[in-house]
């Protein structure tokens, strides 16, 4: 749940610039048009969040083998914004709904950033499930 003002938008047209401001406000290096453009092509599907003023404070972005993996990407949710554990919230619980309805058989991970662990894990998340940790390379 969102609140008042607040909107969950699917897949809504890229925005290079925008998406650039958050994942900078994020403190991440922004992409290129061409690499969003990418991205998105091999995402299954990605959501935003605007707030009441139009601005983009949330982004996620799903990808899959349409088989057994799920992955969601670039969690991302305004440091500065006041609903931002919310954002979190409604990002991952729409998107863990929308891939249980689509790919009821995948397991599912997510790449996020600490502050989202709290959030995680009240949507049914296990954090590092029997000490197993995923690795990731940052290129």
């Amino acid at each position: 749940h969102l609140r008042e003002g607040y909107e969950l938008l699917m897949e809504p047209p890229l925005e290079v610039e925008v998406l650039n401001r958050l994942l900078e406000s994020c403190g991440e290096r922004p992409r290129t048009d061409a690499v969003w453009r990418e991205v998105l092509r091999r995402s299954v599907w990605h959501m935003a969040v605007v707030d009441s003023q139009g601005t983009w404070v949330g982004f996620l972005r799903a990808t899959s083998d349409q088989a057994l993996n799920a992955n969601l990407w670039d969690l991302l949710s305004s440091p500065g914004d006041p609903a931002r554990q919310e954002v979190i919230r409604a990002l991952v619980g729409a998107a863990l709904q929308r891939l249980r309805r689509e790919f009821s058989g995948c397991s599912i991970s997510i790449s996020a950033p600490p502050e989202a662990l709290a959030a995680l894990g009240q949507v049914g998340f296990v954090i590092d499930p029997g000490g197993i940790r995923a690795m990731g390379l940052k290129l």
